[in-house]
């Protein structure tokens, strides 16, 4: 398989191997009805360092990774600050700090910045894990073969172009650029998508097709308003089996129309008949095994779910004012998250901005009773004032809000959190800023096993004896305070 190549990845190749362990150290003030250990968490703090710090209790348990890092346009003036150990890199990136639109090489500087991170999320991924990456025309080649090289290019799942406004092109050199991307991929072939369903009408019938329940709904109209005058936009041809053009008729035999504009037919799911040497297409409608409802499958172009107008009125109705430019819809990510965290998912987002995931995921459990985690990072000293803030705000309610849900309140909370200093079994012998006793046990079990553990690890018995699985036990025996 081809790779992508930049300069600098031969000295970022292993970045994330060598990114030391720093524990979680909460802020009660800042805090939110702090619940303990396994709580919602809001880390202020650099991504990298926080991803790392995230393994020994997150390993291969985060359901569902959204992230929105930046763009890359030459115009956010971004810096690419990861303590690479190479005189050759450290010269680089000081060069054109931060990046700009100048730096003729800011694309290299950009994917030297996320390979690393991109290897700790697929760290922390669960193995019926996936993740959403969002981003423009700018990185959006460079990163799918990125992508393709660290998840694999068999577990890409789609391209979902988002629709982020509607017209205004004056911004555009050449055609209005209405429309994001956000990529997502798999960990591996264990993910499932979360299928909407409806409720069936008592129109159709029962079919099999490739091994499942569904039911053949001719694509054509009957009844009223059949005709092409009718609806002159829904008569268009479709490719027959044979490689023909097919179009609709009416049951008196005149041109007719079909129940579905062009841009809304799913040519997938077409099936042909030969009725009487003539063929027929019907839509195939597949349905959920256990409720017996139709499943709703999503397309890849998000056409109306919600704009980066949106995003900005969001800011302004909850924090006063619009605080940052460039975020995302509530609707977008709550969308991403139906289709894949389950009611107890735990769900991430390393570049957290304005919370606005955090916002998607309590909504989604105020709406369906699920009990879904969430987890940001915010490497900005905003992290606290707009990222915490707007989090608290949602929990507690937002006076002025439409929605009735908002107003009162989407209730939870968070665990506020900054990084402590690395682990370091030199620098502990020295008997200064020594970790506490559920953190170094916490890393040592990630270290020697590749496990992670929820809840808090503590001695059970004077051996120093804190976790044990089906065929090995664990000891530590350590007293920070001795």
């Amino acid at each position: 398989m081809p790779t992508l190549d930049f300069k600098g990845k031969q000295h970022i190749y292993a970045h994330h191997l060598t990114v030391p362990y720093r524990p979680l150290e909460p802020d009660t003030g800042r805090s939110l009805n702090p619940t303990g250990v396994d709580d919602n968490l809001i880390i202020h703090g650099d991504n990298l360092h926080a991803l790392k710090a995230l393994l020994p209790r997150y390993a291969g348990r985060i359901k569902c990774i959204y992230i929105d890092p930046p763009y890359n346009t030459g115009n956010e003036g971004w810096c690419y600050n990861d303590n690479v150990n190479s005189p050759l890199m450290q010269e680089w990136f000081e060069q054109h700090a931060p990046v700009d639109g100048e730096d003729l090489e800011r694309h290299d500087k950009w994917l030297c910045m996320m390979w690393p991170r991109l290897h700790l999320l697929k760290e922390l991924l669960a193995d019926d894990g996936v993740i959403f990456v969002s981003i423009d025309d700018n990185e959006q080649h460079r990163l799918r073969m990125m992508m393709d090289q660290i998840f694999g290019e068999e577990h890409f799942v789609a391209n979902i172009t988002w629709r982020k406004k509607a017209g205004g092109g004056q911004d555009s050199e050449y055609l209005a650029q209405e429309h994001d991307y956000v990529l997502s991929y798999r960990k591996s072939e264990h993910f499932k998508l979360e299928f909407r369903t409806e409720e069936v009408t008592a129109d159709g019938f029962n079919k099999t097709k490739n091994g499942r329940k569904c039911r053949f709904i001719k694509l054509e109209k009957w009844g009223a308003s059949a005709l092409r005058t009718d609806r002159p936009t829904m008569f268009y041809p479709i490719k027959d089996p044979d490689g023909n053009d097919f179009y609709p008729q009416a049951p008196n035999g005149a041109e007719g129309r079909w129940r579905k504009l062009p841009e809304k037919l799913d040519r997938d799911h077409i099936h042909w008949e030969k009725r009487k040497g003539h063929w027929t297409p019907l839509e195939v409608e597949y349905f959920d095994e256990v409720s017996g409802q139709k499943i709703v499958k999503d397309r890849t172009i998000f056409y109306d779910i919600a704009t980066t107008t949106d995003a900005a009125n969001e800011q302004k109705n909850i924090l006063g004012q619009k605080k940052l430019d460039n975020s995302k819809p509530v609707g977008l990510v709550h969308r991403l998250l139906e289709i894949s965290a389950s009611p107890k998912s735990i769900v991430l987002d390393s570049f957290a901005g304005t919370g606005t995931t955090a916002h998607a995921v309590l909504a989604l459990n105020k709406e369906d009773g699920g009990n879904r985690k969430f987890i940001l990072v915010e490497c900005e000293d905003y992290a606290n004032t707009i990222t915490a803030e707007r989090v608290r705000r949602v929990i507690n309610g937002v006076p002025n809000a439409k929605d009735a849900s908002l107003r009162k309140g989407l209730g939870g909370s968070f665990s506020y959190c900054t990084l402590g200093n690395p682990i370091d079994v030199e620098r502990m012998l020295t008997g200064k800023n020594l970790p506490e006793y559920s953190e170094l046990a916490a890393y040592l079990l990630h270290t020697a096993s590749g496990l992670s553990t929820s809840g808090s690890l503590e001695a059970k018995n004077e051996d120093g004896l804190f976790y044990s699985n089906d065929d090995t036990d664990y000891y530590l025996l350590y007293r920070p305070d001795y």
